[in-house]
């Protein structure tokens, strides 16, 4: 018996880690193609676009989560209320990438799920800047233990951001031709990392 995997027509995504990793410089760099230098602190905010395809109304959420361990029941409801994870940390502070463990511990109890769809991102992967979380070392906990996708990103030099995007689109069954963003850049997709290792996910699907 063939198994037919249903495409939503509402999705919510969720970004989660420690204050000052680049959550927010991602989200605003996919949905508005800008960069801001200066830090400001996120409580909670919702990012809603509406995608006419195929004369159906598709609806990507978008949640941008505060840094702060000061509100577990908001994170908690983040994570009940969302479909698919992105587990942010920043390349030059290994602090932040243990975090990003212990996430997704919590993702994993909140929604009883071996497997939930996550990618973890390692952001400020700039050239020239400083780095405490070996490339290596996160590729083989998140891809090969975990069994999660891992994308190294720049939201400053705009380096595989849409990478990310299109990952959780594609995780939470939303194809990423949904986004007039990806389509429009389709051809500008980074392509894989080489010396990937082989991804072990028996759902896993080509887009675009």
């Amino acid at each position: 018996m063939s198994l037919v995997v249903k495409e939503k027509n509402h999705v919510r995504l969720v970004f989660l880690g420690a204050a000052g990793v680049g959550k927010t410089a991602l989200i605003r760099r996919f949905l508005m193609d800008t960069f801001e230098s200066k830090h400001r602190r996120t409580v909670e905010e919702l990012h809603s676009k509406e995608y006419e395809v195929s004369g159906a109304t598709v609806k990507v959420e978008i949640l941008d989560t505060s840094g702060s361990y000061s509100f577990p029941a908001m994170r908690k409801l983040s994570i009940q209320n969302s479909d698919a994870f992105a587990l942010v940390y920043a390349v030059d502070d290994a602090e932040s990438f243990e975090s990003v463990k212990s996430l997704r511990e919590e993702i994993l109890e909140v929604k009883e799920d071996k497997f939930p769809p996550i990618v973890v991102v390692g952001n400020k992967a700039e050239s020239g800047g400083e780095r405490q979380v070996p490339v290596e070392d996160a590729l083989s906990l998140v891809e090969l233990d975990w069994n999660s996708r891992f994308v190294e990103t720049s939201a400053k030099d705009n380096e595989n951001v849409l990478e990310v995007f299109r990952e959780l689109l594609q995780q939470a069954n939303l194809p990423s031709r949904l986004s007039p963003a990806l389509c429009k850049r389709r051809e500008t997709l980074p392509k894989e990392q080489a010396l990937r290792p082989p991804m072990n996910k028996t759902n896993s699907c080509s887009v675009c």
